[in-house]
């Protein structure tokens, strides 16, 4: 019974072999062609796409396998790659683009010789790949190359739309215009781009036109802030130099055109991407609003550090143009109520338009300013007189920034009265000095052997040290009284002709 089984077996696993045979000799399956596939990592929709994505791909063959694949950007130009994977760079335009990749897999059914041309699916997909080990440029004989099997006829594809937002700009918290100023002011902004803030390539500026592209300066994209200035007072269109970062030590090549003296003036600023995308103007002063530049009248420059309500205004114009005969040959700066943005670079940068600079306070004195511009413009060749007059609290560090003065030399008094007198220690021909009112919160001091030189003391010993010194390079000259509650003897004018004279300027 046993054998029977296994007779009865055998008979039929011969019939079943023959079948197959059979079917396979009748009806041979060629060589079926790979299917691919493609996705962007990670895998996400796009409506706001980078320049960079990364896109991979895979394929899968039924008889065989994958030996690598053909890729293209428009369909019609492909180029071989054994990689799975590839991170493209796509070139962002002005206007919104749409890129679309294409992918098909080869599988390893190629017909063993090397072929010059691979054409299927009524595509040319040029010579088989192959390495140039000679570097002849075309394949020999012994150099190995990849034997081109079917490709899939139906290349996957997906779809990157290349959204370009142009860029924007605003102006920082720092840059509120005044109505008035000299013609040195300082601009700051924050560009933004949604691509990336280093897709920004350019910030344009202007002064005044917009519409005309030689008055535009281009500067680099990274740049936030500037200060435009310039000394060129008797042209009717002066060049502006522009001080990157407010720095004199870089100035941009190109001058920017378009100020007007003497008149108003508007300054605009832009932002452009590396596609040429920008964003609109944004303007200074805004609508309505004024900026009017200021040409300098001469060399010489007030500068009105003093908010009390008292006759100093009229006594130094009156000083200036009647006793000193300077009319219309001087300019007075009042900086607390034309505050400039980036105070200490444009208050600077304003100062250096003049050879000469007469500083007036009250007992609140922009101290910190001082400290910060006197140095510099006096490096600069630039001479400055201060009156100035101190708060009850005084950090004498801060005030050795810009005088000569030695640590923990002062004296102080709550108030000097009327009649009061300082004289001229030096003998080197300062006239004397007489209050007219009361004077509060006088701080008087020792001066540093080889910085200063002393000038006016308290002959009837009110206070100790002086109230009265220059520098040894006769540059800078510090008095701590008000000019204009000095001058009962008339004698303020005097000092002041002294003063300039040893600056040099003749009066």
């Amino acid at each position: 019974m046993l054998k029977t089984i296994k007779f009865v077996s055998l008979i039929l696993l011969a019939l079943l072999f023959s079948s197959c045979f059979k079917d396979m000799t009748d009806n041979p399956i060629g060589n079926q062609a790979p299917k691919t596939g493609v996705f962007l990592y990670p895998d996400s929709s796009i409506s706001r796409q980078p320049s960079k994505i990364d896109v991979h791909w895979w394929g899968d063959d039924p008889d065989g396998f994958i030996i690598g694949y053909y890729i293209s950007w428009d369909g019609r130009h492909w180029s071989f790659t054994k990689s799975n994977d590839s991170l493209f760079a796509l070139k962002i335009g002005v206007t919104d683009t749409n890129y679309t990749f294409y992918v098909s897999a080869i599988d390893n059914g190629g017909n063993g010789v090397y072929d010059k041309d691979i054409s299927q699916n009524g595509i040319d997909y040029g010579p088989e790949p192959f390495t140039d080990k000679n570097g002849n440029g075309v394949w020999d004989p012994g150099e190995d190359y990849v034997d081109i099997g079917l490709i899939d006829p139906h290349p996957a594809t997906i779809k990157f739309p290349i959204k370009n937002s142009a860029p924007t700009v605003a102006w920082d918290q720092l840059t509120v215009l005044p109505d008035t100023s000299f013609p040195a002011m300082s601009f700051g902004w924050n560009a933004n781009d949604i691509d990336g803030n280093s897709t920004i390539l350019k910030i344009n500026i202007a002064l005044n036109d917009t519409t005309n592209p030689n008055n535009i300066v281009s500067l680099d994209g990274s740049i936030n802030n500037i200060s435009i200035r310039t000394t060129d007072f008797n042209s009717s269109s002066p060049m502006m130099d522009i001080l990157i970062g407010g720095v004199e030590s870089n100035i941009a090549s190109q001058k920017l055109p378009g100020l007007i003296l003497n008149g108003n003036n508007k300054f605009f600023v832009q932002a452009e991407d590396i596609s040429g995308a920008k964003s609109n103007f944004i303007c200074l002063p805004g609508s309505g609003k004024n900026w009017f530049v200021k040409k300098p009248q001469g060399n010489i420059l007030i500068v009105k550090d003093y908010t009390v309500a008292d006759n100093a205004p009229t006594f130094y114009s009156s000083l200036f143009d009647n006793d000193l005969g300077l009319r219309n040959k001087y300019d007075i700066y009042n900086f607390h109520n034309q505050m400039p943005p980036y105070l200490n670079v444009t208050f600077l940068l304003t100062l250096k338009l003049y050879k000469y600079v007469f500083w007036y306070t009250d007992n609140n004195p922009s101290l910190d300013l001082a400290s910060a511009v006197t140095q510099n413009y006096l490096d600069a060749g630039g001479k400055i007189i201060f009156s100035m007059q101190f708060p009850q609290t005084l950090d004498l560090t801060v005030l050795q920034g810009f005088l000569p003065v030695q640590t923990d030399s002062s004296d102080a008094k709550l108030s000097l009265l009327s009649n009061v007198k300082v004289s001229d220690t030096s003998k080197t021909g300062y006239p004397d000095l007489t209050l007219t009112g009361n004077v509060f919160r006088v701080k008087s001091f020792y001066v540093t052997p080889l910085g200063g030189i002393p000038i006016y003391y308290f002959p009837n010993h009110e206070m100790k040290g002086y109230i009265g010194f220059t520098d040894t390079q006769k540059k800078l000259f510090f008095i701590g009284l008000p000019l204009n509650k000095a001058d009962g003897s008339g004698t303020v004018k005097v000092l002041l002709k002294k003063v300039f004279q040893d600056f040099g300027l003749a009066l």
